[in-house]
């Protein structure tokens, strides 16, 4: 068996990585290449390109970078038709994943998405896209499958691999005793795994961390970035803003800071999914461009992912288009009741809890591998 994965997100490769693992478990011979990140090639995928290097948001940060784009996906067209896989699997990265699904279809090979785009948070026309390009997909979440049935579209629900993952993951118990042993109580940060991400999001987060530090001295701040580069971006951005916080700045840590956190400040992503798994309260901002930002509210109630699973805002969410000084001052005042009170923090908790036990299905890799 041949297969050819594309995957262009940071969290994308972690899911592949695993599920490439496991389909080599059962099947040794199976032979996976395709465009991934670094924890697909570790798994025994052999990339063509090391696409989740050019994950990017917004259009004045892809428009330099189609060039780039339309020769992979010519490249990969060329593959199709000289060495054709017997599927090609895709990894959420829709706006360039479309034009890999194209090209596979027009050469005869089956399309598979693994977590397909949430279509049904924005954009939901492009549903006639799944029809025409996709052949079976493998969903995440709970509420997806009768989404596209009752589009027309067949789809299969797996689980997310987000709840392996947690369940998995061996947490590093040195970094974690060395934090407990500093005391006090921790807040922890979560920043984005994309650039434009980081930019948009931590300075709000900051300006929140400033006034809960005035509040709370006993507070302290973890910041879990992604990437070296975010760390380095957050850190100046702390230093310019004047103030002495008790606060850090950790790469590749951020399962550790989630579970030594009495709650977080985050930007809306797949990693509230952890924090579901962990039990560990959270406010969500999400700033983008206005267009993005209307049509999401318009097709959605909620944009996070327990919410939507849930919905209900079991994380409070604050959307805005730029720097929001109500989103900053309505994060705050979350955290601040929180943080005075531990009896409302531990009913968040149960209710998180409660939703995990709903929704927190492992086995998803296994399930999508089977499938």
């Amino acid at each position: 068996m041949r297969l050819f994965f594309s995957v262009g997100e940071p969290s994308g490769d972690e899911h592949a990585a695993h599920l490439v693992e496991e389909l080599r478990r059962r099947e040794p011979n199976v032979e996976i290449e395709g465009f991934g990140g670094p924890r697909m090639e570790a798994a025994g995928c052999r990339l063509h390109y090391p696409l989740t290097n050019l994950a990017v948001m917004g259009i004045a940060k892809v428009l330099p970078l189609l060039h780039k784009f339309y020769r992979l996906v010519g490249e990969a067209e060329q593959h199709f038709r000289d060495n054709p896989p017997d599927a090609v699997v895709l990894v959420d990265f829709p706006g360039f994943n479309w034009h890999v699904a194209r090209v596979a279809k027009k050469h005869g090979i089956p399309v598979i998405y693994y977590l397909p785009p949430q279509i049904w948070a924005w954009a939901s026309w492009r549903i006639k896209k799944v029809r025409k390009y996709v052949d079976h997909l493998l969903c995440g979440l709970p509420f997806e499958k009768a989404w596209y049935a009752e589009r027309g579209v067949q789809a299969e629900y797996v689980g997310h691999p987000f709840f392996d993952e947690v369940a998995d993951k061996e947490l590093d118990g040195a970094f974690l005793g060395r934090q407990r042993e500093r005391g006090g109580r921790v807040v922890g940060i979560l920043p984005g795994s994309r650039n434009a991400e980081v930019t948009r999001n931590f300075r709000m987060q900051l300006e929140v961390a400033e006034s809960l530090s005035r509040r709370f001295p006993d507070v302290r701040f973890l910041v879990a970035n992604f990437k070296s580069e975010h760390s380095h971006f957050c850190r100046e951005a702390s230093t310019k803003a004047g103030r002495r916080l008790p606060i850090e700045f950790h790469t590749g840590r951020t399962s550790e800071i989630v579970e030594l956190s009495d709650c977080c400040l985050m930007v809306s992503g797949s990693v509230s999914l952890e924090l579901l798994a962990r039990e560990t309260p959270a406010t969500v901002v999400y700033s983008a461009g206005w267009l993005r930002f209307l049509s999401v509210l318009l097709e959605v109630d909620y944009f996070t992912l327990p919410n939507l699973m849930a919905d209900r805002p079991v994380m409070p969410e604050f959307a805005t288009f730029g720097h929001s000084a109500k989103a900053v001052a309505g994060m705050t005042e979350v955290v601040e009741g929180w943080l005075a009170s531990p009896e409302s923090l531990d009913a968040v908790r149960k209710e998180m809890a409660a939703l995990r036990r709903d929704v927190g299905r492992t086995g998803a890799t296994a399930h999508t591998a089977e499938a």
